[in-house]
């Protein structure tokens, strides 16, 4: 389990060796391309696209890349920044998985899992303001859903005169909703939408729905183990603060953004329920001590295990900021009843606000997600959104409606905010597997015939399908 810098899942996807006979697979084995031209010098040919780095992978190239943006894509001549971007080059001749997680890139070569089940090339790109890809001086008003779906339309124009087989654009929790919200604005771009765990916050006011989840999520007696502990944290509020002095004061702590430390105590504890469903197995409920007989320290190391000490500090806090004024702007946040602590709470969920600088303005626009939601539910073509039924954010997810078209929404049993296309029932596995495949254009003709024989197309890697363990916020998607 991950500390207040939390860590995501090391979920390693173990996908099964490809067993389909043609060229299909044997052609997809070179990691070169299929010209003359060496594929970095076709990549830096690329207006606006340098160099950082080049990193070796067995049978791939691994480019870390610069791509200049325009800070506004609506007045392209008002200044430009830096986007990082990172690209699994396998061949030329194979499509290509779009990679969004939300938050910056991971500049370890790493592999989705819709892009070792196409066995293809694999562009990742930082979303803006997150540095280093945050314009100098930052103006906060050009950070929002549009601008970062455009932000994608040029980077996928840019690559596609090279990687010209089929795309799919695919990301997990907030990468989700970027994929989505990408497909949104530009819906002839890719050629199918893989989206991971991706909320779904239509009325920002309207929260009920977390509620019911955690009314019934895993059994009584883990909600309750979990519920007194969170419980007993404020009850102890005086010592445990004690402690948080002391551990702020050793490691240089501060908490000028959200105000004090008692907020940033509250403001952890609070994020210990959801954090454990977030993040842990029903399972893992037994290494959850019994808050009557447990000491401070144990309440304090259990409590730290899943929400992190350290992440409502100024140090910790301030490397989500975008993320957080994108809550207060435009995606909303979740705000729950708690009822086991009543009469210990002092301020409850705390919104968006008061983790973003006072200095920066917010103003939230009730519309936004609403649009999303619409245009979803009646044009999504080619989208497939997965689920975990133990995770909090599946509580409100996206859903289809009678307009969409080849079009899925799967739910993993008793899997957490790692859910996966892996982790699904075997028949949802198979033809949400053959839907990619086909999307993709590398549908085995068996495949074609019946989804139930479809399989990854690439071997398995436990390093390179090992999702990164990446720092973030708990009550963030």
């Amino acid at each position: 389990m991950r500390k207040a810098l939390r860590w995501l899942l090391a979920l390693v996807v173990l996908i099964g060796t490809v067993s389909v006979a043609g060229a299909t697979a044997g052609a997809a084995t070179a990691a070169g391309p299929t010209t003359g031209t060496d594929i970095k010098d076709r990549i830096l040919a690329t207006p606006g696209m340098s160099l950082i780095e080049e990193k070796p992978y067995p049978g791939y190239r691994f480019f870390v890349l610069n791509y200049t943006q325009p800070v506004d894509h609506r007045n392209p001549g008002k200044g430009t920044f830096q986007q990082r971007i990172t690209l699994l080059h396998k061949d030329t001749a194979r499509p290509t998985v779009f990679h969004t997680s939300g938050y910056n890139v991971s500049t370890t070569p790493r592999r989705s899992e819709p892009t070792a089940i196409i066995d293809g090339n694999q562009v990742s790109l930082e979303y803006r303001f997150f540095t280093p890809s945050r314009p100098a001086p930052a103006d906060w008003s050009k950070l929002d859903i549009w601008q970062a779906a455009s932000d994608q339309h040029r980077v996928f124009k840019a690559l596609k005169k090279i990687y010209t087989k089929n795309w799919i654009s695919t990301g997990a929790s907030k990468g989700g909703m970027t994929a989505t919200y990408f497909e949104r604005f530009y819906p002839r771009d890719m050629d199918g939408v893989v989206a991971y765990v991706a909320p779904n916050d239509v009325v920002n006011k309207e929260d009920s729905a977390y509620d019911r989840f955690f009314e019934n999520v895993g059994t009584k007696e883990c909600r309750d183990k979990l519920n007194a502990v969170q419980r007993e944290a404020l009850v102890r509020r005086e010592p445990l603060e004690a402690m948080y002095e002391k551990y702020a004061a050793d490691n240089a702590y501060t908490f000028t953004t959200v105000g004090s430390l008692d907020r940033a105590y509250e403001a952890v504890v609070l994020d210990y329920v959801w954090g454990f469903w977030q993040y842990s197995l029903l399972a893992d409920c037994e290494s959850i001590p019994v808050a009557k007989t447990a000491t401070d320290q144990e309440i304090w190391d259990s409590i730290d295990a899943i929400s992190g000490f350290s992440f409502y500090t100024d140090q910790g806090v301030g490397a989500y900021t975008p993320y957080y004024y994108q809550a207060g702007t435009e995606l909303g946040s979740p705000d729950i009843t708690q009822p086991h602590l009543k009469g210990l709470s002092r301020y409850g969920y705390q919104p968006p606000r008061n983790f973003v600088p006072r200095d920066i303005p917010m103003r939230f626009k009730p519309w936004v997600m609403r649009d999303v939601d619409t245009w979803v539910r009646h044009n999504a073509d080619r989208m497939l959104f997965v689920y975990g039924q133990n995770d909090p954010w599946g509580a409100e997810p996206f859903r289809i409606g009678k307009g969409a078209r080849d079009s899925y929404v799967y739910t993993a049993p008793g899997a957490n905010h790692g859910a996966a296309v892996n982790a699904l029932v075997a028949d949802e596995k198979a033809q949400a597997t053959a839907a990619i495949l086909r999307w993709a254009g590398v549908a085995p003709a068996a495949v074609q015939d019946d989804p139930a024989k479809a399989k990854p197309l690439a071997k398995s890697d436990a390093k390179l399908d090992r999702r990164d363990l990446e720092r973030e916020p708990l009550l963030r998607p």
